[in-house]
């Protein structure tokens, strides 16, 4: 009996071998092939001699056999600037960029890593970097995964920029051949001393990293003209996935503060968008002083997607004309102490990252003066225009000729400080403000807040007082100017 047992015993375990024996085998088969969990890794665009993201991807395999790989490695070597991590093993110049006898068992898997340091192009513009990694089968079969980005030759300030006390700079992206410009990326941020000027020049867009941002002590002129505004935005030029930019998204870089010693800045056809705060205006060394330093005045220019304010004025003197401010945290405009003069401008509250946005307009005494004119503000809440009185405190404002989304004012105290306004009704069927302009794409963070065909605001400023052009440049109405930055585009009717 007992020699019956250890006969099976014997077989069994014959068996069993036979069986991992099975199992550790390599396909040779050429229909054999691995799977990738996507057909290209694209790196989208980046700064030459800047390190990219990493982005992974997925090899399977997904036949009934393991698969022996031979070797896995660079088409390009490193030519191209591409290095990748397979399974844990690195592509680098002591293996010769590839890595030996990778198996994949059945139904398994390895993770791939791949990321880019792409060398000077020497050319103007985007210019396209490819490579493949060959993925060489026992079976003979070779299988390629393209790596492809695009890589843009820019002026690096690693150091950052600084304009010393009372001196003076001027930055202005350098033209190529063409005529494009060269853009400037900013680490470190960028600090302008006391009494000196910084003068961004039409045409010029600074890239700037996500801890920098601009301290101004002197004084900072953006310089953009109708066709070639100055632009301020995040460095980062990739996808955050395939249909979303990160330029869409807020809090990219830290924004401009306006020190305590600073005055007399101007923005002049500027985009200034995807920052933390847009722009802070600090009160001056005497925040009591009458009248107040003249900070800041902006026209013609946009402030959009910020995860912080877009404005933010305390105890000092401002004036915004033709200007955009949208899509903040906190308020589009927020006004403590100031003297604030606001003609032609408009104010969108439609901040999609968070439900807890603050209004449009926000404004706390002390206010020496607010004053707005033929000017749009909406949003996603029934009161964009808030404000917080207190007792023994100056609270001078006044709006007139616009379109607001707020509670109409009937109350003795305050109806007087609004004349002429177009009230939004909260209760419309449409949702909020959003009937106002072209375009308020949430799902894509796409926004376009020219006037749409429905807005209250087409020919309501006043005449006597808005703005002869708009924030583009183009001529208003003479009888009857719209409100908010934009002048509406009146459809021209066909002829028959």
């Amino acid at each position: 009996m007992k020699r019956i047992l250890y006969l099976l015993l014997g077989i069994a375990a014959t068996m069993g071998v036979a069986s991992c024996a099975e199992d550790e085998s390599f396909s040779s088969s050429r229909a054999d092939v691995l799977t990738f969990s996507i057909d290209t890794v694209n790196l989208d665009t980046t700064f030459s001699n800047v390190p990219t993201p990493t982005k992974s991807m997925w090899v399977y395999n997904r036949t009934g056999k393991a698969i022996r790989c031979s070797s896995i490695c660079l088409d390009g070597g490193n030519q191209e600037g591409f290095r990748v991590n397979v399974d844990g093993s690195y592509l680098g110049q002591t293996s010769g960029y590839q890595v030996h006898d990778v198996e994949i068992r059945k139904g398994d898997s390895i993770r791939v890593y791949v990321e880019l340091t792409s060398p000077l192009q020497g050319a103007e513009g985007p210019q396209k970097i490819l490579d493949h990694l060959l993925f060489n089968l026992e079976s003979g079969v070779q299988q390629k995964l393209p790596l492809k980005a695009y890589s843009w030759d820019a002026d690096l300030r690693r150091d950052g920029v600084k304009v010393e006390k009372d001196g003076e700079l001027t930055l202005e992206g350098e033209k190529g051949e063409k005529g494009e410009r060269k853009p400037i990326v900013i680490y470190g941020g960028i600090e302008v001393g006391e009494g000196a000027t910084l003068t961004v020049t039409a045409g010029t867009t600074l890239y700037l990293h996500e801890n920098a941002g601009i301290n101004v002590y002197g004084k900072l002129l953006l310089e953009g003209t109708k066709d070639e505004p100055v632009t301020l935005r995040g460095d980062r030029i990739d996808n955050m996935f395939a249909y979303l930019p990160y330029d869409r998204t807020p809090g990219q870089w830290q924004g401009i503060t306006l020190k305590s010693s600073s005055h007399d800045n101007e923005f002049n056809f500027a985009d200034i968008h995807s920052a933390y705060n847009g722009v802070m205006v600090e009160a001056g060394e005497d925040a009591e002083q009458q009248p107040l330093v003249q900070k800041l005045k902006m026209t013609q220019s946009t402030i959009h997607n910020c995860q912080g304010y877009g404005l933010s004025v305390e105890y000092a003197k401002v004036q915004l004309e033709n200007c955009q401010i949208s899509n903040t945290l906190k308020n589009c405009l927020y006004v403590l102490g100031g003297d604030v003069d606001v003609n032609n401008c408009t104010f969108a509250q439609f901040y999609p990252f968070e439900g807890g946005r603050s209004t449009a307009i926000s404004f706390k005494a002390p206010v020496k003066n607010l004053s707005v004119r033929n000017s749009l503000v909406t949003g996603y809440a029934d009161d964009e225009v808030v404000w917080t009185p207190e007792e023994g405190k100056e609270l001078n404002f006044n709006f007139d000729h616009c379109v607001l989304r707020t509670e109409e004012m009937t109350s003795d105290e305050y109806k007087d400080k609004f004349t002429l306004i177009t009230y939004e009704d909260v209760k419309d069927t449409e949702r909020f403000g959003e009937k106002n302009f072209v375009l308020i794409d949430t799902d894509n963070l796409k926004y376009d807040f020219r006037l749409s065909e429905k807005s209250a605001a087409i020919g309501w400023a006043d005449k006597n007082t808005a703005t002869k052009t708009d924030r583009y440049g183009k001529p208003r109405n003479k009888e009857k100017p719209d409100a908010g930055c934009f002048e509406h585009e009146e459809k021209e009717k066909k002829e028959e």
